[in-house]
């Protein structure tokens, strides 16, 4: 399962996303925002965050304004590996090399087509589970 989070900034990407995800026919669970009033992103970072390293979900996408504030956020919690990603090749290379558990995006910066490929390339690219990948997650998690 996927958990979803944005503020107002990235809301209308989120609904693009919830889209995609449904035409994919992939589960998801949003924990908010649920509209374009302004709020703060860090509830939503947290509340992702919580929900996958629970193991309630699996992986996060995360989308405010520029996705860097939801990205840091998000990995102040213990476990979370958020990328802020703009384009395809990030979003590979941080899956196959970071691991990484949240995609963040900006609602201001990607549009929703280049955004919608960045999310596929994100969810279907898997970690490489090369042992030096392995050892540099480990460094940061320490």
């Amino acid at each position: 399962m996927i958990a979803l989070g944005s503020d107002h900034g990235g809301f209308a990407l989120k609904q693009e996303i919830i889209k995609y995800l449904e035409d994919n026919k992939l589960e998801y669970k949003d924990y908010g925002c649920y509209d374009e009033n302004s709020c703060d992103y860090p509830q939503y970072a947290k509340a992702v965050a919580n929900a996958i390293v629970s193991g309630e979900c699996d992986k996060g996408i995360l989308v405010c304004g520029t996705g860097i504030g939801i990205s840091i956020a998000a990995n102040k919690v213990k476990g979370i590996r958020a990328a802020v990603c703009t384009d395809c090749f990030t979003a590979e290379a941080t899956r196959q090399h970071n691991n990484a558990n949240v995609l963040a995006l900006g609602g201001r910066v990607v549009g929703a087509g280049l955004a919608l490929k960045i999310v596929d390339t994100f969810l279907n690219t898997e970690f490489s589970n090369d042992e030096r990948h392995i050892r540099r997650i480990s460094q940061i998690e320490d």
